[in-house]
């Protein structure tokens, strides 16, 4: 048993849990319960819940519940888990906009007991599969648009390889074919050269016959030198260019099917849209930022506070984050340390978004982890140069 299958069920009353408990217990084999207030941070800690079932008999409860859970337990915010809340009738509407916020991962209508038995065990089975499936560690879309464009890169690499490849063999070729043109002439004039291509009467005396015989099986030893030994060799090497040119040509043509799908992979990355998450509770910020980055390739996503950020972040991995100082549950500084301190969501980078520079702010924002800071109100130039800058630095854009 992994802790991707633990089940935490919170209340306030023990007799409730326990009836969540026997509801669940035939279908998951690790459940625990918390009922006692003083210890919801220690039993969620122990526990580290892959699903977090709660079982109080109001939506207010179980939001104090959690939002006590996430300002006391920098574990809530790293541990990878969904959230499904029992509710009544009453609060159907309510709850179901938390749930679009990210406040929840889904409702379960249970208060009174006129439910549907098998609607909760359905429920966190769905809860357990996303779990397993974001930490099976999978490559996201955008990882998956970055090898594309690294692949393209290295497509367009290999074709101005190739071009150079047969530029390098027609050389070669060429100074080849003039090697043996010139070994050629050369050998031809060699006699000539050293002084053996002077006429040798045949009447003179013995030591000049003796010459002209020497000089006769040189120029013998030579020309089969010339047409046993160095032109078969020549003729070999050039032989050779042909079937590396082929080669090369084959290469080219096999090739160039793949290096077209590259491209086309290519292009298919250049719609994937870099996503940004705004954590700031202002609506007139999140109005603002949205105008600013209209024309560039990036959603936008928003969150209001601290655990609104981390669900959306635990949703879809975001490839930058613009944190605001001032949150209303856990200020942007320490959600930034909480962030870090997180494997797997460390690498995430985060721009700081404050209305004033105090130093001590920023030595703490960068001591948090914070890579830049970007001031209100927004100067679209400056809020694009930044954010280009720290994606362009991770890979990201």
């Amino acid at each position: 048993m992994t802790d991707s299958e633990n089940i935490l069920i919170a209340a306030e009353d023990v007799h409730d849990a326990r009836l969540v408990f026997e509801m669940l217990d035939g279908d998951f084999a690790r459940i625990t319960i918390s009922t006692k207030a003083e210890k919801a941070v220690e039993d969620f800690e122990r526990q580290k819940p892959a699903v977090l079932v709660l079982a109080f008999t109001s939506l207010a409860k179980a939001q104090g519940y959690y939002r006590g859970l996430y300002r006391s337990s920098p574990q809530a915010h790293a541990q990878l888990h969904k959230t499904l809340v029992l509710c009544n009738k009453d609060e159907l509407k309510d709850v179901y906009a938390l749930c679009r916020k990210g406040h929840f991962t889904n409702y379960i209508l249970f208060w009174p007991l006129g439910y549907d038995a098998t609607r909760l065990s359905m429920e966190v089975y769905r809860a357990l599969q996303q779990v397993s499936y974001a930490t099976a560690g999978g490559p996201t879309v955008r990882e998956f648009a970055a090898q594309a464009r690294e692949i393209d890169g290295l497509g367009a690499m290999l074709d101005d390889t190739l071009a150079e490849g047969e530029e390098h063999i027609t050389r070669a070729d060429d100074a080849l074919k003039q090697l043996t043109d010139d070994i050629g002439q050369e050998l031809a004039q060699l006699p000539a050269a050293v002084g053996l291509e002077r006429s040798i009467d045949a009447s003179s005396d013995p030591s000049q016959l003796a010459l002209e015989a020497v000089i006769s099986r040189l120029r013998e030893k030579l020309d089969r030198f010339s047409a046993e030994t160095m032109q078969p060799r020549l003729q070999t090497a050039a032989a050779t260019m042909g079937p590396l040119r082929g080669w090369v040509g084959d290469a080219r043509r096999n090739l160039t099917p793949k290096l077209q799908g590259l491209r086309g992979m290519q292009a298919l990355a250049e719609k994937v849209r870099a996503q940004v998450l705004l954590v700031e509770d202002d609506p007139l910020q999140h109005r603002l930022l949205q105008q600013l980055l209209i024309t560039e390739p990036m959603e936008l996503v928003f969150a209001s506070n601290s655990y609104e950020a981390f669900a959306a972040i635990h949703r879809r991995r975001p490839d930058l984050i613009l944190m605001d100082v001032n949150l209303p549950d856990i200020n942007g500084i320490e959600t930034t340390r909480r962030l870090k301190a997180t494997p797997g969501l460390a690498a995430i980078p985060v721009i700081m978004v404050t209305g004033h520079r105090q130093k001590e702010i920023v030595v703490q924002s960068r001591q948090a982890g914070a890579q830049d800071f970007i001031a209100k109100p927004f100067d679209r130039e400056v809020v694009l140069k930044k954010i280009k800058s720290v994606m362009s630095s991770v890979g990201s854009y």
